[in-house]
């Protein structure tokens, strides 16, 4: 494994402060998202039926990957743990682990890098 590859399987997420989240029975995780915007507000008020959360499901895999970000375990712990528990089901590895990383950081701001 090149030099580049060992630094991404070394990268250590954490679950963003802040983030409202619950977890089901079977372990799903839900995520939590306050709509509260003025304009969101405003058409409350005016009785429109507006939740007060938008509420996000993971699937199986997004919850367990989900659950195993702890601000301590690397890129590398993680797709050992859920190989580990799923096997063949999750390949290709660290592909899949790394686009879905990527996308709950990037775009949806749930995890974010940890600086050790």
């Amino acid at each position: 494994m090149d030099r580049n590859n060992q630094e991404i399987l070394s990268i250590i997420f954490k679950i963003s402060d802040g983030l409202e989240y619950e977890v089901s029975t079977d372990n799903i995780v839900t995520m939590l998202v306050k709509q509260d915007h003025k304009i969101q507000k405003f058409f409350r008020k005016l009785k429109f039926r507006i939740p007060e959360y938008k509420k996000t499901s993971l699937d199986e895999y997004g919850s367990c990957v989900f659950l195993l970000i702890d601000g301590m375990k690397t890129v590398k712990d993680i797709g050992e743990s859920l190989e580990a528990k799923y096997g063949d089901k999750v390949h290709p590895l660290y592909e899949r682990l790394l686009l879905f990383l990527n996308h709950i950081n990037v775009n949806c701001h749930y995890i974010e890098k940890t600086t050790f």
